[in-house]
């Protein structure tokens, strides 16, 4: 065999291996309840790239590469920002087949994609589910973490006209992107969401000083503080910058529709909360202003913890978990 055939013979070796190289990372994306053929080929072809370039990031210790896909900026940022500040994911199987939902904005949405994270002090990967949600051109233009898929469907069958449900899906779609905006530490979309006169009160479980009405003993109690948005969000910028890695969860929901101010909506979260620095559970009430559905905002966010004691031992009870009825709108 001759230099050149040689040379040739070890090109195509080294592209086969290449190939099956990559095909171990492939995760093919099928979509289904989509007319539109343009966005659904589009969709697929960009999906399965992204998908596949994950696993083999994840795999090699390597960045993600976004070269040959369809993807905007924002989304790029937020699995960028996913990938250093919670952790590194693959996509969890070879083989995705998920219909689509039409989105408040026109777009079209993929859920329950199957992820898994890769934390370093942990025994196992975590499992989450992620979102992507793309145009009609099949181009990606978000990508975020989900609630549960029970959670979504729980929300969703509670609306109670055509109206209502499609409130309560582009609230479950914010919120997720809030959830997101935590991880991620995106400070611009939470200094965009919370509106500018934002009322935020935070719940502490202290002891209080005995006195002659609790026979001389120390007792728990929740002492609320109340802030601004711009001193919840220097504080918070303080929290992302002395944390690494943050997960933000939220294990249940309630959205309620405010029975006087059309348009808002209260949403109360069971949210976990673990960084490098600190870790918690606790009950968080967001008060949406949706009446411009090109910018929703928040007007009220509480948080409480999940006891009212030290110990842990005494719950808090549903009653004083806050709703919209606490709370004054002009």
């Amino acid at each position: 065999m001759n230099r050149v055939c040689r040379k040739a013979a070890l090109m195509t070796l080294l592209l086969l291996v290449a190939g099956m190289a990559r095909a171990q990372y492939v995760t093919e994306v099928f979509l289904t309840d989509i007319s539109n053929t343009t966005a659904k080929e589009g969709a697929q072809q960009n999906i399965t790239k992204l998908l596949t370039a994950l696993n083999q990031a994840e795999a090699t210790g390597a960045v993600v590469d976004f070269s040959g896909i369809v993807i905007e900026e924002r989304a790029q940022k937020a699995i960028t920002d996913m990938w250093q500040n919670t952790a590194p994911f693959r996509c969890g199987g070879t083989e995705v087949i998920e219909r689509c939902l039409h989105t408040h904005d026109g777009n079209y949405q993929v859920r329950n994609i199957p992820l898994f994270f890769k934390r370093p002090e942990a025994e196992k990967d975590e499992y989450q589910e992620g979102v992507i949600s793309f145009n009609a051109k099949g181009e990606i233009v978000d990508f975020h973490l989900a609630i549960a898929s029970n959670l979504y469907v729980k929300v969703l069958k509670k609306g109670f006209d055509v109206t209502d449900l499609r409130y309560r899906q582009m609230i479950l779609d914010y919120v997720e992107q809030f959830r997101t905006a935590y991880n991620t530490k995106d400070l611009p979309f939470l200094e965009q969401i919370y509106s500018d006169d934002a009322l935020i009160i935070t719940g502490k479980v202290i002891k209080s000083a005995p006195t002659e009405m609790n026979n001389f003993l120390p007792k728990d109690k929740v002492k609320y503080t109340k802030q601004t948005k711009k001193e919840y969000l220097k504080g918070l910028s303080r929290v992302f910058k002395a944390n690494q890695h943050i997960n933000c969860i939220f294990d249940d929901i309630k959205v309620m529709k405010h029975p006087a101010k059309e348009g808002y909506y209260g949403v109360t979260l069971k949210q976990g909360w673990n960084a490098d620095n600190y870790s918690d559970v606790g009950y968080l009430f967001l008060l949406w202003d949706f009446t411009n559905p090109d910018a929703p905002q928040i007007h009220v966010r509480t948080w409480q913890p999940e006891y009212k004691d030290i110990n842990k031992t005494e719950p808090l009870p549903e009653e004083e978990i806050f709703t919209c009825d606490d709370f004054d709108i002009e």
